[in-house]
């Protein structure tokens, strides 16, 4: 690689980071990328380079002021924090693990994180829903700190004997396809030794129409695509993460600024046109949206909670 490649390749993964709101890492490649720049006499539009990272550096500093002294998520009352589980738990027959794992879920969403993690931790000890409420453990820990906690958390998972080694593996490709999209890398060992590693040498089957076949009740989604067919993006299709699930039902935290996007969607609409992104396959299906909440309280003040069931396959 050339040295103006070089530098274009910093900035690039700076620009990846920033956008994620990884603000530690986008910094250091903005550093790194001055470096570079600084180490070559005679390049051209050096000055013009230099002042224009110091901006996206300055930048950068500005928002980690504000992170550092931006509010915490207020910690709401016993009562009011039962009363999110309740409304907020949409399974139509369910039993008890399954409630307390939305409600937990529910709890999460609103900011909630303490006690959505307490929660979310004692249902580890059911068989049938442990995978569910580590995943959403590992959400909770990248709506709320950092993903070097998330990663932290599976290598404790890792190092015990709570999993069994296809569950544990199942929450492993979770995390490193969420790593992924973030543009991390993660050294995360499999508790399925070296055949696991071996099978990973293998490029995975993308069957488009048709969901993998999976041992759980339903896939893990990491995220949507929704074809609109009316408002401002009529016949396009927008992507939106998945924070958080809780069986069929997605939640999406949407910013205040995209509401345009979301404006039609009410609870009861049906999308007809839903793609959905798994870590082990993509396929097309629709959905009905269950609620849609505006977020009072904390970080996300502002912000629109929707949550979308999948209806079919």
């Amino acid at each position: 690689m050339d040295i103006k490649q070089q530098i274009k390749a910093t900035l690039q993964e700076a620009e990846i980071y920033r956008s994620q709101g990884l603000i530690t890492e986008a910094h250091a490649r903005y550093q790194n990328a001055v470096k570079i720049i600084n180490s070559i006499e005679n390049l051209k539009n050096k000055d013009s380079l230099l002042k224009a990272i110091t901006e996206k550096i300055k930048a950068l500093n500005i928002t980690q002021e504000k992170v550092d002294k931006g509010p915490t998520t207020p910690e709401l009352s016993k009562k009011a924090q039962d009363l999110i589980k309740n409304l907020f738990t949409f399974s139509d027959s369910k039993d008890e693990e399954t409630a307390a794992l939305e409600g937990a879920v529910a709890l999460a969403k609103f900011g909630q994180f303490d006690r959505a993690l307490k929660e979310l931790n004692g249902l580890l000890a059911k068989d049938a829903i442990r995978v569910e409420a580590a995943k959403n453990i590992l959400r909770c820990y990248m709506a709320s700190t950092s993903t070097d906690e998330a990663i932290n958390q599976y290598h404790q998972w890792h190092s015990g004997d709570l999993f069994q080694p296809q569950q544990l593996e199942t929450v492993r490709g979770y995390l490193v396809d969420i790593l992924q999209k973030r543009g991390l890398e993660a050294n995360l060992p499999s508790p399925l030794g070296m055949a696991a590693k071996a099978a990973k040498t293998v490029e995975p089957v993308i069957d488009i129409d048709a969901p993998a076949e999976t041992e759980e009740e339903f896939l893990d989604i990491t995220s949507i695509g929704i074809t609109f067919d009316k408002g401002p993006r009529k016949g396009k299709m927008v992507e939106f993460d998945v924070n958080f699930q809780s069986g069929n039902t997605l939640s999406l935290i949407i910013s205040k600024k995209d509401n345009d996007l979301i404006d039609g969607l009410e609870a009861g609409t049906k999308l007809k046109e839903v793609q959905f992104f798994s870590p082990i396959a993509i396929f097309n299906g629709a959905g009905v949206v269950v609620s849609k909440t505006q977020i009072k309280t904390g970080p996300k003040q502002g912000d629109f909670c929707l949550d979308i069931r999948i209806v079919s396959t």
